[in-house]
């Protein structure tokens, strides 16, 4: 997805790699948790922990942008600078509403867990993993489709209101 958003009004551009690398690692972590809560009884706090981490790092993302988060942090870091510049930049806003929806999925999640919901953990973190999964190998980010397809509309809503 590239930055065609008319100048001035479309923050700097971002490497669009770097999300992608983020989703990855988010994908692993997500499936360590996948993994922990279909173990032992005693493993499962370990799952929460591990999703709390997911949280907090999406909720970074979200209030920050996706250089905000320490899987970004890791990209630039260590990855960014083995790899060419890249062949364009995109618009930040769809990644970081993508981070917002991930919040807001695994958020609930542990709140749900917090209060003792059978499965939350479990059912929000394959949700989360999907896209994750998905943004990571296929460049299919299902939250910055969302957050194109809304502007779309807002942009319709708007037009057609007099």
């Amino acid at each position: 997805m590239s930055s065609a958003a008319t100048p001035g009004h479309a923050p700097h551009g971002i490497d669009p790699r770097g999300p992608r690398v983020g989703a990855g690692i988010t994908a692993v972590l997500l499936l360590v948790v996948i993994a922990l809560q279909g173990t032992a009884p005693e493993a499962r706090p370990a799952a929460v922990v591990v999703l709390a981490v997911i949280v907090a790092s999406f909720m970074l993302g979200s209030l920050g942008g996706v250089g905000r988060t320490w899987q970004g942090a890791l990209y630039r870091a260590v990855i960014a600078p083995r790899l060419g510049p890249p062949a364009e930049l995109e618009d930040p806003r769809p990644p970081r509403f993508a981070q917002t929806v991930g919040l807001v999925i695994t958020g609930a999640g542990l709140a749900l867990a917090a209060i003792g919901i059978p499965y939350a953990v479990l059912i929000s973190s394959a949700l989360a993993f999907v896209a994750a999964f998905l943004n990571a190998v296929f460049g299919l980010c299902l939250g910055c489709e969302m957050y194109t397809a809304l502007a779309r509309l807002r942009r319709r809503i708007s037009t057609s209101t007099p």
